[in-house]
Order: structure tokens, then sequence, then C-alpha cells
């Protein structure tokens, strides 16, 4: 290469050399933002789940603390003071309602508050919804129990089998015997029905005087075990 060409090239270099100087000084910030704000995400998501696991195993702790006293009103009054938050109020709901024989009354209550609570998920809503029912029994009127089963029994809900039981046998209560054998047979061929509903209704409806077809029984719906 000649003299003049090295000198041209080296020239050139140095003007890049330049260019590339002058954008860092222009632009150079946008790529310390991103380096900062991949390190303070990276740091914000460890604190969070630490904070997260740490609130999770409080509560974990002072439920576990609770249950762990002897009289049932002391177990009450201990899981009524634990603090909550999210779906964490939901859990303690349904701890508190999980005694109805010994402490119907503030089974009830806690039932139907969770029921209530719309800021709590649809499936803790339904659970506490149709275990209301099965608690209350009776002493609820007919029609208020079957308003709060029909929406549980809409498709795509996750209590849909249960409450289409909870409701064949309000038929029954109803004095309605060939409709709750209907409903219960149906049941039988339900997808989303577990063998224990399906057992549970085969001997509902042996009882009520109507027949089990040996074609209506289904195949073991999803989260039944195999064996």
């Amino acid at each position: 290469m000649s003299n003049p060409d090295s000198f041209i090239e080296e020239v050139t270099e140095e003007v890049r050399r330049d260019r590339l100087f002058a954008l860092f000084r222009k632009y150079g910030w946008i790529g310390a933002l991103v380096v900062l704000g991949t390190v303070g995400g990276a740091g914000w998501t460890e604190w969070t789940s630490a904070r997260e696991e740490a609130r999770a195993q409080a509560f974990g702790d002072a439920v576990l603390d609770a249950l762990d006293l002897g009289a049932p009103e002391e177990r009450v009054a201990a899981l009524e003071a634990v603090a909550t938050d999210g779906s964490q109020t939901a859990i303690l709901k349904l701890l508190l309602a999980s005694d109805p024989v010994a402490d119907r009354a503030t089974t009830l209550a806690a039932l139907e508050a969770l029921a209530a609570d719309a800021s709590q998920p649809p499936s803790y809503r339904d659970l506490a919804a149709l275990r209301r029912v099965v608690v209350a029994g009776a002493e609820m009127p007919l029609s208020e129990r079957r308003a709060l089963l029909d929406g549980i029994a809409a498709p795509g809900r996750p209590y849909r089998a249960m409450a289409l039981e909870q409701m064949a046998y309000l038929l029954v209560e109803d004095g309605k015997t060939d409709e709750a054998i209907a409903a219960l047979t149906a049941l039988l061929s339900d997808q989303e029905a577990t063998s224990g509903i399906r057992t549970r209704a085969q001997e509902m409806i042996v009882a009520l005087g109507g027949e089990v077809a040996p074609a209506a029984e289904a195949p073991v719906a999803a989260g039944d075990d195999a064996g």
C-alpha cells in the first residue's frame, strides 16, 4: 500500500472513531439506562419474590399456630386475628368454615362473607357458596339455595357437577322425584362428574325407585384415579 493510501486509511479510521465517540456522547445514556433497567428489574423481581415468600410463610405459621390451639373458640379467635392479603383471605375464611358441627354460626358467616367478596377469585367464591348450601340445608329457603346453585352450575364453572348434584337433591326435597331421577341420570354420563358423584347418583336413583342402565355410566372423568 502506498503512503498516500495509508494516510487516507488512517484519516478515515480517525474520522470513524470521532463519529463513534460523538454518537456515544450523544446517545450513550440510552445504553446506561438499559443496563440500569435490567439490573434494577432483576433486583426488583428478587426482592418481590423474597417478600411474597416471607408473607406466605408468616401466614402459614400463624394459621398452624392457631390450629394447634385446643378449644374451638380459641382456634376461631386466633384465626380471625391472622393478617391476610389477597387470596389468603379466601383460604382463611374456608378454614373458619371447617367445623360446622362445633361452630355452625361461624361457619355459615365465614362462607357467606367469602361468597359475597368480589375481590376474591370466582373459584373460592363458588366453593364457599356451594358449601354454604350444604351446611345450611333446610335452614335456608329452597328457592335461595337453588338460586345460589344455578350460578355455580353454569358451563365452565369449576364446581359445576357438584352443583348439579345438589340441585338434584333439591328436587327430591321438593317432592319432584321423576325430575330428580332424570337429573341424577344425566350426571351419570356427564364428563365432568367424578366417580364419587356418579356413585352417589346411582345410589340415589335406586333409593328413589329408579333404574340405572349400564350404558349410562360415563368414563372416568379428568382428575379421577386411574387405578
